[in-house]
């Protein structure tokens, strides 16, 4: 897809660690959260990828991705125990060494110390980053994000990612964001999939999507029209509603 001026949009991928995530132990709830931000943004969520605690495989899954994406952010695998090895596997990504961060410590350490805590070495690990790498932080949040070149590095827990995501949205933004329109019906998918067709076709830069909702009294299908320009999404889903009529048409929103 395109910008309004006919510039590319940026594409984005996610990479989500965790053998919790792929054993169904731990439901994944990250990528929705990536996928709303990036769109407000402009930014398109192109791919995402479930891998295991390998460091061999994540490597391989991060140097796929980064060479393909504009942008690439990785979610888990940075706490302290002995199966957060997102760290480990984005410098073998990298062919860098991991290092210790001095200004990161400090964070652990004046997080704990005051309370009577033991830092521990299991603490510090959290300390670890990649050789190189920038730690990207605001006045409201110090706690940094780790960035390597176009990596973005980000925890599983869905409320520190969310906040994590927060921080990085100054530094992501460039341009125009997507618009986005729904339209809502009592139509069954397969007698409007024609109409869909030919909407989609002759507005080539408005995505369209199609999503029935099951044994919902309040409507059928939900159809989106996403693009970069407010009025060709407009005039998509104008030429849709004026297709199917309108005892079929619940709202639109």
């Amino acid at each position: 897809m395109t910008t309004a001026d006919g510039s590319a949009r940026r594409t984005a991928a996610a990479l989500i660690i965790g053998n919790e995530v792929l054993t169904g132990k731990v439901q994944e709830a990250n990528v929705a959260v990536l996928g709303q931000t990036l769109f407000a943004l402009g930014v398109e969520l192109r791919r995402v990828v479930i891998c295991p605690d390998e460091i061999e495989g994540i490597a391989a899954d991060l140097n796929g991705l980064r060479a393909s994406h504009d942008l690439v952010f990785t979610s888990g695998g940075v706490g302290p125990t002995h199966d957060d090895i997102t760290i480990d596997a984005v410098a073998h990504a990298f062919g860098r060494r991991v290092v210790r961060s001095a200004e990161i410590e400090r964070l652990i350490r004046g997080y704990h110390e005051p309370k009577g805590n033991e830092v521990t070495e299991a603490h510090l690990r959290m300390a670890n980053v990649v050789e190189g790498a920038r730690l990207v932080r605001t006045a409201e949040v110090l706690w940094p994000t780790l960035a390597l070149e176009n990596v973005y590095v980000l925890p599983g827990v869905p409320e520190v990612f969310r906040l994590k995501l927060e921080v990085l949205k100054d530094e992501l933004a460039r341009g125009e964001g997507f618009v986005s329109h729904a339209v809502y019906t009592q139509c069954d998918e397969g007698a409007i999939a024609k109409l869909l067709a030919d909407v989609a076709e002759a507005h080539p830069g408005v995505t369209i999507g199609s999503y029935l909702k099951w044994r919902s009294e309040d409507y059928r299908t939900k159809i989106t029209f996403d693009g970069p320009d407010e009025a060709a999404v407009m005039a998509a889903a104008d030429e849709f509603v004026a297709g199917i009529g309108a005892d079929e048409l619940v709202r639109r929103g």
